[in-house]
Parts: C-alpha cells; sequence; structure tokens
C-alpha cells in the first residue's frame, strides 16, 4: 500500500484548495502533469498512472462518487467545477 505523500481531498472538500495545489506539484514531478490540460497528446498508460495518483489521494467516499470517471482530465474539470468556486 502507497502512503499518501499529502493529505487525502476530505468528504467535506474543506481542504480542496490545498489539495489540488498538491495534486498539480506532484503530477508535474511525475510526468504526469500533461493529463490534466487540455488537447493533451499523453499515453494511456500516463492516464492510468495520473487516475491512480488522483484517487489514491481522495477520502473513501470521494472514490465511490467518482468510481466511472476513467480520465484525468475530466475528473479534474468535474472537482474544479464542482469545488473550485
Amino acid at each position: 500500500m502507497m502512503k499518501h505523500e499529502f493529505t487525502a481531498l476530505d468528504i467535506s472538500v474543506n481542504n480542496f484548495l490545498s489539495w489540488i495545489f498538491d495534486v498539480e506539484i506532484h503530477l508535474e514531478a511525475m510526468n504526469l502533469g500533461e493529463t490534466i490540460k487540455e488537447e493533451n497528446n499523453v499515453y494511456l498508460q500516463d492516464h492510468i498512472k495520473a487516475m491512480i495518483f488522483i484517487c489514491h489521494h481522495f477520502h473513501e467516499g470521494l472514490k465511490v462518487e467518482y468510481l466511472t470517471v476513467k480520465d484525468p482530465l475530466v475528473l479534474w474539470k468535474i472537482l474544479k467545477g464542482r469545488y473550485g468556486n
């Protein structure tokens, strides 16, 4: 089991701003930053790695809620639209 590199996104999403900042930095450090940007040409394996990383840093309740989302960019847009305001 991987250890969280930072605090998981809480189900109350009170920590959304710090969480999204941490995720962006970590994805960039892992050369996966393009997976959450428009019009990317990223390999399928990188999309999968990004989804694993993002979901690994979710509260269990959020994992269930977004279980059907398979694309990191789509998930990123949903989260920003829902919690980023």
